[in-house]
């Protein structure tokens, strides 16, 4: 299991908002997970560009700051979801307004994606 090398750092906002959804698929699963309750399977074929292996290791990370939450049925075979808490859903705002600058600047940015 991963342990982190350095603590982190709580006097700072950014950095604690960049910690917790500053990774390439965090808030790719976080504005997924609006929509309501996915199983891990649906995950991974909503974003088939990604491995497995990086999806789950960001779904735990997400579950671990409590931004998103984990059920586990008991049955078989075995059935999981991923939610969005309170916590999460408290992101979703700052989500779309980063959204809202991508799409405000796409001609933008536009011209440095043939480079």
């Amino acid at each position: 299991m991963y342990e982190r090398k350095t603590p982190l750092d709580l006097s700072c906002g950014i950095r604690i908002t960049m910690c917790v959804i500053g990774a390439k698929w965090k808030p790719c699963l976080i504005d997924m997970l609006r929509q309501g309750a996915k199983r891990p399977n649906e995950i991974h074929k909503s974003i088939p560009e990604a491995t497995p292996r990086v999806l789950n290791q960001q779904l735990k990370e997400l579950e671990e700051h409590g931004v998103i939450g984990k059920i586990i049925y008991p049955e078989l075979p075995p059935r999981s979801e991923y939610f969005l808490t309170e916590v999460g859903k408290d992101i979703l705002p700052i989500l779309d307004m980063i959204d809202d600058w991508g799409e405000n600047h796409r001609e933008h940015f536009a011209q440095f994606a043939d480079k």
